[in-house]
């Protein structure tokens, strides 16, 4: 009997996350404030400016960040940025690569030219310390094994001076260390999207001025892709997300409902 119930509480939840997925549903709602800022340092950028985009996250948080980090690199190829990214974390590398390489080619972005991977670099303090130095110097070879001194883009970039915005899509702490050793050094403008369970650690440097706008998780996402005029996986997400909840209070309800009628019964 109890294994039977089991069952049908997780095809009730399948079902409810699925539903708006399949039919595609959305929830409709305001942008915060700190959503609309993290659109406006990438929309008021002139074409040309470079941006970096830092995947600094770990494969199980990958289905949260994946539509934040979507939304950043899209609005950055819609105004003509052009793009370094790297990871600093071993897991975000491949994940990161993939999303980059998929979104340059919708765009029609040629590599070198338009946007760079660098790859993945540990110890990640000494590593953004040492781009504010050289970032050719740090990073000798991208992601490929190619030099990056024989990249265009490259040509126009060697320290935090030429970026004009670094992004840290993240799903821990390592804004901190953007902040402690690429903002508080070198003054660069830095913002951050990350998962949703992180954001209110980060408001602390939201309000002092040294991250200039965070976007966080699937509510981000959604809003940020309103902001766009475009549907996405994060409306979607959010949507099946809120249902899958709704769902799991209801079946909270019903269960101590029909608990208190047995023991009545009995």
């Amino acid at each position: 009997m109890k294994s039977s119930a089991r069952h049908i509480i997780f095809i009730i939840v399948g079902i409810a996350v699925a539903l708006p997925i399949i039919f595609n549903i959305r929830l409709g709602g305001t942008v915060t404030p700190e959503t609309r800022q993290v659109f406006s340092n990438i929309d008021s950028l002139p074409p040309g400016a470079v941006v970096m985009v830092s995947f600094d996250f770990e494969a199980s948080s990958f289905a949260e960040v994946r539509p934040l980090a979507d939304v950043i690199v899209k609005h950055a190829f819609d105004k003509n940025l052009r793009i370094v990214a790297l990871s600093l974390f071993a897991e975000g590398a491949a994940l990161g690569e993939q999303l980059l390489t998929k979104l340059a080619q919708d765009n029609g972005k040629v590599y070198g030219v338009d946007y760079v991977y660098l790859g993945f670099r540990p110890q990640y303090q000494a590593a953004i310390l040492a781009m504010g130095e050289s970032i050719k110097t740090e990073f000798p070879l991208d992601h490929y094994g190619d030099p990056t001194i024989a990249l265009p883009l490259m040509s126009d970039v060697d320290t935090y001076s030429e970026i004009a915005l670094i992004s840290s899509v993240a799903d821990g702490s390592m804004p901190t260390f953007w902040v402690e050793y690429a903002v508080t050094p070198h003054h660069v403008k830095f913002q951050s999207v990350l998962t949703a369970t992180m954001a209110t650690s980060f408001y602390p440097y939201l309000a002092s001025g040294q991250i200039a706008g965070i976007a966080a998780g699937l509510k981000g996402a959604s809003e940020y892709e309103s902001l766009l005029g475009r549907d996405g996986a994060g409306a979607r997400g959010l949507f099946a997300q809120s249902v899958s909840q709704f769902a799991i209070v209801l079946l909270i309800i019903a269960g101590n409902v029909i608990e208190r009628w047995r023991r009545r019964r009995d």
